[in-house]
């Protein structure tokens, strides 16, 4: 069947699978809301406003960004530039992944009702943003970032100010690894006049500034277990983070950035895991 079909190439084109960057994250800001495990429900509506809202945004980019990936030979074979899918069929997908998420929201409370549309303006007019910014990484970091100040949100009802270091902490990450997800396209950006950190100062500078960004997102980090008087299990949490950037970034150097995409997706989706799992833990132990 056609449409089968084309939500299949819809699903691999915006790598539904990665939103384990910022779910795990979510699910912190939900448990730490929570002082523990939230209720089987709320987990559920979480989970499926993160992935409606991450798919809503991906398949947005691919859209906005559609003349631009043909013009790139790394996008050229994405669904939209090689005709897989038609315009109209994403444009569909996106509208439809936008009411799942609103109506998910509706189904936690009515403040996470009230700013689904505030969330999803900023998820979609990121895609712009490298048009006319060069830290355009930082409004990406900022987009996933809201995922553990909305789970929050989810299960109080409320915004407690401390869950903003977590924002902060995520948006400083994401930032960190989109720099250098870029440095591949530094010298395209350069030819089509579209804006980044690789672009304006260098795959070398870059480099310093991610690594830099990922500096400031471990001292979030350290700053975030002591607002929430989080124990030894977070900690390591923290430590284990650190270990993992350096890996990460003794991946990607300006000679060789071969290893840039085990870098980006390995690397990352294991942080967050392992940080939601060592704050998830840490949060049971005291409980039980």
């Amino acid at each position: 069947m056609p449409f089968v079909a084309n939500t299949r190439a819809t699903l691999e084109m915006i790598k539904w699978e990665h939103s384990i960057f910022a779910l795990p994250f979510a699910l912190c800001g939900a448990m730490l809301a929570a002082g523990g495990m939230p209720t089987a429900a709320q987990l559920g509506w979480i989970v499926l406003c993160m992935v409606s809202a991450r798919s809503a945004a991906m398949a947005f980019n691919r859209l906005a960004d559609s003349r631009i990936d043909a013009a790139n030979p790394r996008t050229a074979m994405r669904a939209l530039p090689a005709g897989v899918l038609s315009h109209k069929f994403v444009a569909g997908f996106v509208i439809m992944s936008c009411a799942v998420f609103v109506l998910s929201a509706a189904q936690l409370n009515r403040l996470a009702l009230w700013l689904s549309p505030i969330a999803l303006a900023i998820l979609l007019l990121y895609s712009y943003t490298k048009r006319f910014t060069r830290w355009s990484h930082l409004v990406l970091g900022f987009a996933l970032g809201i995922a553990p100040a909305a789970a929050w949100i989810a299960i109080r009802g409320a915004l407690d100010p401390r869950i903003l270091v977590l924002t902060a902490a995520v948006t400083f990450w994401v930032g960190g690894f989109d720099v250098l997800y870029a440095c591949q396209d530094a010298e395209f950006d350069c030819r089509h006049r579209l804006y980044s950190v690789p672009q304006a100062f260098g795959i070398s500078r870059a480099l310093l500034v991610a690594r830099g960004l990922h500096l400031v997102m471990l001292g979030l980090l350290a700053v975030l277990v002591v607002l929430f008087g989080l124990g030894k299990l977070a900690i390591i949490g923290v430590l284990a983070v650190a270990l993992l950037l350096a890996y990460e970034h003794s991946l990607v150097s300006s000679a060789d950035l071969s290893r840039l995409n085990a870098a980006f997706f390995t690397m990352n989706g294991v942080i967050s895991v392992v940080f939601f799992l060592f704050v998830a833990a840490d949060l049971l132990v005291r409980n039980y």
